[in-house]
Formats: structure tokens, C-alpha cells, sequence
């Protein structure tokens, strides 16, 4: 078969990328002009140069083939520029999606995440849980109308859709979210813990792209949604597992959850008036979602995909071990 990918040069794609063509099938990538692409190289791998507002582009790259999967999103907590998250995330999934059902391509994977969800929810839920009625950031707000577009013209325009929904994924080359939190511990720049008790589910990169290529290659199953993720630790033992593999002590200064709260919302406002990052990633946003946690339960990926999960705290090590290698 033949693919044309979005997102591959992220954290996820590269993943999905290199697990495509193993498997022996033709891949077209669309990168930015930004974009570092020699791990990319292939004699199966065509790359094209744009992004997700260029339909034109889209359709160029869509030509012959027979998926889309479509991963490109900003998957950040704070932005300078909110509007971004709207830019790429909405109207940048329409434009994917709706160039695929124009080329007529006989499967669209569309991978969002497991936080769409929201909350609050009971217990780990599953694809047929409804909707909690909050998101706890602007990414996950963008995400959620993003899955909404795309349901809906598979619902009403006939799209043949098949949506992934990970959990936290974690492993080699994460420098996001939590993955910058074992940065943080490991180079010691960490001053204090907190949230300990939060739970959440993560996943390994490579379950993640398994399971995406698993889905492109089942027959009959569009229509179909897949959350990818099931086992869950809070966020102490995340961290205690971190200190564990990297030898390096925690901060003994455990904060209590509404001085995490507070510290966030100073560090916000300085990085929206100085618009840098906040300090250890410590938005609003980031806080939110952390301290609600998130359980999902992804057993059909199991039964219907034939996934088997990788242990988190394998993950956990493989992506210590990266860290230490890449950070010194």
C-alpha cells in the first residue's frame, strides 16, 4: 500500500514512519521547509514540502495514494500564539481530511488523543464513554473539535475514517510535557515535586505506532475508534521510577496541589508578558491536566488489533537511557 503521512517527522511520526515502511509499504510524507528530515530517508520514502493549510499540496501528495494518516497537530500547553492550536489542530485537520475524501482514498487514520475525553470522568473509560462536559486546556479543546470535524464528515460525507486515541506516549526521543519532566530530574532542575498523586495512563511510542499500522492494514474496521494505552501510574511513581533508572535523587520539597496551582498561574502570566516558555513547563494549562489525570482503558486494541502493550516502566527506562545519552 501506499500512505501519505502527516506529522512524520514528530515525536510519534518518526516512529510511524520507520514501522511503515518495515512493513514494506510506500510512504509520502508532507514536511514543513523547517523540517529535519535525514532520518527520513528511504527508497520508499517520498517527501513532499508544505503543511496542512496548503490543500493544493494536500491533494498533490494524496495522488495514488491509498491511506492518509494523518498525525501533524501542535501538541503544547502554552503557545505565544493561541490562535495556533485553531490554525492546525481545526482548520488544518479539515483541509487533511477533506482532501482525502476529495482524492477519494479507501482509508483515513486520523490520530488524535486521548484527551478529548475530558472529564470528569469515573474510573478508565472507554470508546463508547461519552464525553466528560470540560477540557482541561487549549489543546485539548482544539483536539476535540478537530475529532468532531472529522466524525462528522465521516458520518455525512462518507469519509472512510479510522480514529487512534493514545494516552500519554512515552519512550526514546519525548521531549514534551512529562518526557521534559525527566529532563528536568535528571539535570537536576527540578526544585520541588508535586502532583504526586495524579494518575494517568501512558503508552509506549512504539505500541502507538504499531497499532497505527495494525489499523491501516485491518480490513472492514472503518468507523472504528482505538484508544492505545492501559496502564496508569500517578505522577510519584512516575518520578520516583525516573529518579530509580537515572540514579539521581528528587527534590525533597513535595509542594501540596494548590501551591502547584498557584506557582502556575504566576509562571503563566510572566510567560504570557515575556512570551517565553513557562518555567518546567508549568502552565496553566499543563497543571490542569495533570492534576485531573487521566485513566483510559485501550483493551480493544487488544482484542481487534492484536496489540500487545509494552510494560510503562520499560518505556520509562528506554527514555532515561535516551535522555542520559542525548543530555550527558
Amino acid at each position: 500500500m501506499k500512505a501519505f503521512i502527516t506529522g512524520g517527522t514528530g515525536f510519534i511520526g518518526g516512529y510511524v514512519v520507520r514501522r511503515i515502511a518495515k512493513a514494506g509499504h510506500k510512504l509520502v510524507c508532507l514536511v514543513r521547509p523547517t523540517s529535519r528530515t535525514e532520518e527520513m530517508a528511504g527508497p520508499d520514502v517520498e517527501l513532499i514540502v508544505g503543511d496542512v493549510s496548503h490543500r493544493d499540496i494536500l491533494l498533490e501528495g494524496m495522488r495514488g495514494c491509498d491511506w492518509v494518516i494523518h498525525l501533524a497537530n501542535v501538541y503544547s500547553f502554552w503557545e505565544p500564539d493561541p490562535s495556533v492550536y485553531w490554525k492546525v489542530n481545526v482548520e488544518g485537520t479539515r483541509n487533511v481530511l477533506e482532501c482525502a475524501l476529495e482524492m477519494g482514498i479507501k482509508k483515513v487514520l486520523y490520530v488524535s488523543t486521548a484527551v478529548v475525553w475530558g472529564g470528569p470522568l469515573d474510573g478508565a473509560y472507554v470508546e463508547e464513554t461519552p464525553l466528560g462536559p470540560e477540557v482541561y486546556s487549549e489543546y485539548a479543546r482544539s483536539k476535540r473539535e478537530g475529532n468532531r470535524i472529522a466524525w462528522e464528515l465521516a458520518e455525512k460525507k462518507g469519509l472512510p475514517l479510522v480514529g487512534l486515541y493514545p494516552a500519554a506516549v512515552l519512550g526514546a526521543g519525548d521531549l514534551k510535557s512529562s518526557g521534559m519532566m525527566t529532563v528536568d530530574i535528571m539535570k537536576h532542575r527540578l526544585p520541588a515535586t508535586g502532583l504526586r498523586n495524579s494518575r494517568i495512563t501512558f503508552v509506549h511510542v512504539r505500541d502507538t505506532a504499531e497499532a497505527i499500522l495494525r489499523a491501516a492494514e485491518k480490513e472492514g474496521n472503518s468507523g472504528e475508534r482505538y484508544l492505545i494505552g492501559k496502564e496508569s501510574i500517578t505522577l510519584g511513581e512516575y518520578m520516583e521510577q525516573v529518579s530509580k533508572f537515572a540514579g539521581v535523587r528528587l527534590p525533597w520539597i513535595a509542594l501540596p496541589d494548590w501551591a502547584v496551582w498557584n506557582l502556575s498561574w504566576v509562571l503563566t502570566a510572566w510567560a504570557d508578558l515575556t512570551q517565553n516558555q513557562p518555567l518546567w513547563g508549568m502552565s496553566l494549562d499543563q497543571t490542569r491536566t495533570f492534576m485531573r489525570g487521566f485513566q483510559c482503558d485501550g483493551s480493544k486494541a487488544e482484542r481487534e488489533l492484536g496489540l500487545v502493550y509494552t510494560p510503562v516502566q520499560t518505556a520509562l527506562k528506554e527514555h532515561v537511557a535516551w535522555v542520559g545519552e542525548k543530555f550527558g
